[in-house]
């Protein structure tokens, strides 16, 4: 009975933890603030040639697979 009991106090403390979490990385975002996030340097694909780096870099890394759809190893002299 006592370990039922210290397992469920157990179980509340984390769910109660993992809540606090969650609502953490809830914002509110004020309508002048909009403007900020809607940018376009706030865009993650604004720079074509800096994606096209990052993904070679990416599927250089990928050793055996061969990355995206290009053969060789993970040497990056593809």
């Amino acid at each position: 009975m006592k370990h039922s009991k210290i397992s469920f106090q157990r179980l509340r403390l984390f769910a109660a933890g993992v809540l606090l979490l969650a609502a953490n990385g809830c914002a509110i975002v004020q309508p002048w603030q909009r403007g900020d996030l809607a940018d376009y340097t706030m865009r993650s694909d604004r720079d074509p040639l800096a994606d096209m780096q990052k993904e070679h870099v990416w599927f250089s890394r990928e050793e055996s697979n061969g990355g995206e759809g290009v053969g060789g190893g993970g040497c990056g002299c593809n």
